[in-house]
């Protein structure tokens, strides 16, 4: 009960830091306060900052012909400005005033192209530089079009006459001091430390005083040692944030150089630390593991990140500060979440997935996550972040961790978890040919007084994954026989992978051009069901899932085996 009031505590506080904030923010977009923005408008730009981010010239001409396919989503204007239409899609918004796909004008390379971009930004000045609301003017919004803005003001400049060029720059000064001023009251995580990452910019982009590059400097130092963990995971548990931060923090990094400054320690080490932690969750085929928030991988921007990658060696098996673990052997990887959930600030992507696991083998996903839905309805995460949506043990068909849905509540974009496990002790077994990991959680003792074991290891040149999940009250004491002690260990399925019954009624897992697994399970019959692949790149996908189910009071202990038994000859 302790736990659950501390959790009830931190929820409300969390609730009214975010009530505060918003009225700060009222407070700082109006007339009495709009004066601080303004100020002395450069002269120009110094530089322009590399973006490492996948461009597409297509795209540069679909939005030439009104088309904007953004953030999963397709809206023509019919002639009209994206800025000056209504549109209902908050994700759209976002990505059309984060004005990262001018990415794509500056990689059609043409008069044409500049000459649209150049359109657009004066709409988007004349539409909201003068007026601070809505979307438009969200922190974390601002941020990333303050880097856009310097990362292709080459192309936007380009052919650009002296009222526009002025008119940009000013509109530009607007928007750093605006982002200044409510960056320390940005809500924790992976924004607020974009945002220090767009000063940043600002202050090596722009003719800038000393004490502005190095105030900057100070801010996105103690932000980066506070957010980066030392395995180089994010504070989120979200393998997604470290490719997003990667993408910005590299060109940052660049930046520093090429304007012959000194780039901070903390950035130099938190970049040499979170390339090694990206190439830890990715699997044989580039994708990222489905853990807190991933969703589908975009496999181009992964290769253009690692590129930077010095280190060149085999990934890390062990992150523990970050609460995962790696098994790699024979071109098998098996990637699993043995970490409690993230703090509750920074939770709101976070998954009830504790002790779930992906195993892939060679390119082919074998059991995964059911992962998000990146760009789609909002109301399918809930699904995606219970823990039956991934690959480990529910009890009593309850999640290990729960969100808050409340309605006071539901102003933020995504519940955070509470009430999820408080300690989830793991040790990790490294021995000759064997390699493996023994965790467990506490998760469903505060309800069923039952804690869940699940030990892991590969062999046998990574031709067996044998599992054992336990499920004892303290002490190891069995559980009792009151209704509430039914388990169903799952295990999903990718969408890619083929399930039958052999001669011998054994399940047999395989997939065009990939190795054939057989799965066994001696004390319990397994069971197909239907499942949902959410992170499919064109969307939810139809899949499968093997579920154990049995009673913890009768089996307190379950083994099962994933056997391969036959190799696939892959073209190289």
């Amino acid at each position: 009960m302790a736990t659950a009031a501390g959790n009830t505590t931190r929820l409300w506080a969390l609730v009214a830091k975010e009530m505060w904030r918003k009225t700060r923010r009222r407070l700082r977009a109006g007339p009495m306060y709009r004066w601080r923005y303004s100020g002395r408008t450069p002269e120009r730009v110094l530089i322009a900052p590399p973006d490492l981010r996948l461009a597409d010239p297509q795209i540069a001409l679909e939005i030439y012909y009104g088309r904007f396919p953004l953030s999963g989503h397709l809206v023509e204007t019919g002639g009209r400005s994206p800025f000056q239409i209504d549109v209902q899609h908050r994700g759209w918004l976002k990505t059309l005033h984060g004005f990262r796909w001018l990415r794509h004008m500056r990689a059609a390379g043409t008069e044409l192209a500049a000459a649209n971009a150049r359109a657009l930004v004066s709409d988007w000045i004349a539409a909201h530089g003068g007026s601070i609301s809505g979307v438009a003017w969200e922190p974390a919004t601002t941020a990333k079009r303050i880097i856009a803005w310097l990362q292709h003001s080459s192309v936007v400049l380009q052919g650009a006459e002296f009222p526009f060029y002025r008119a940009y720059l000013k509109s530009l000064a607007v928007q750093i001091r605006y982002l200044r001023s409510v960056a320390r009251e940005m809500p924790d995580g992976k924004d607020r430390l974009r945002a220090r990452i767009a000063l940043a910019f600002a202050a090596l982009s722009l003719p800038a005083p000393a004490s502005a590059l190095r105030s900057a400097t100070r801010n996105l130092a103690e932000e980066l040692e506070r957010q980066i963990l030392p395995d180089g995971g994010h504070i989120s548990r979200n393998p997604l944030a470290v490719m997003e931060l990667l993408a910005d923090l590299l060109p940052l990094r660049y930046t520093y150089t090429n304007q012959a400054e000194t780039p901070p320690p903390a950035l130099i080490h938190a970049v040499d630390r979170m390339l090694p932690a990206l190439r830890f969750f990715r699997h044989e085929d580039g994708a990222l593991a489905r853990f807190n928030g991933m969703g589908a991988t975009i496999h181009d921007r992964i290769a253009a990140i690692l590129r930077h990658d010095d280190t060149e060696g085999a990934p890390l098996l062990h992150a523990p500060h970050s609460g995962y673990e790696r098994l790699s052997m024979g071109g098998v990887t098996v990637i699993a979440d043995t970490g409690p959930p993230p703090p509750i600030d920074v939770s709101n992507a976070a998954h009830a997935g504790c002790l779930s696991f992906e195993m892939s083998s060679g390119r082919q996903h074998f059991v995964i996550n059911c992962g998000v839905d990146t760009y789609g309805a909002a109301e399918f995460r809930p699904l995606a972040r219970a823990t039956a949506a991934h690959s480990t043990a529910t009890i009593n068909d309850t999640s290990s961790a729960r969100f808050n849905h409340s309605i006071r509540i539901n102003d933020m974009e995504s519940p955070p978890l509470i009430g999820g496990p408080q300690h989830v002790p793991c040790r990790r077994i490294d021995e000759a040919g064997a390699q493996g990991f023994v965790a467990s959680h506490d998760g469903y003792v505060a309800r069923f007084s039952i804690y869940h074991e699940r030990g892991v290891s590969l062999t046998s040149g990574g031709n067996v994954l044998a599992g054992i999940d336990r499920f004892l009250r303290a002490g190891g004491a069995p559980a009792r026989d009151n209704g509430r002690d039914l388990v169903a260990i799952r295990f999903h399925l990718h969408p890619d992978v083929e399930l039958y019954q052999d001669d011998e009624d054994r399940l047999v897992l395989t997939a065009p051009n990939a190795d054939r697994w057989v799965m066994s399970c001696g004390q319990v019959a397994p069971q197909i069901e239907e499942s949902i692949y959410f992170a499919g790149l064109g969307g939810p996908r139809r899949s499968r899932q093997v579920v154990l189910a049995f009673k913890a009071s009768e089996l307190p202990e379950v083994r099962w085996q994933f056997t391969r038994t036959h190799v696939a000859d892959v073209p190289q």
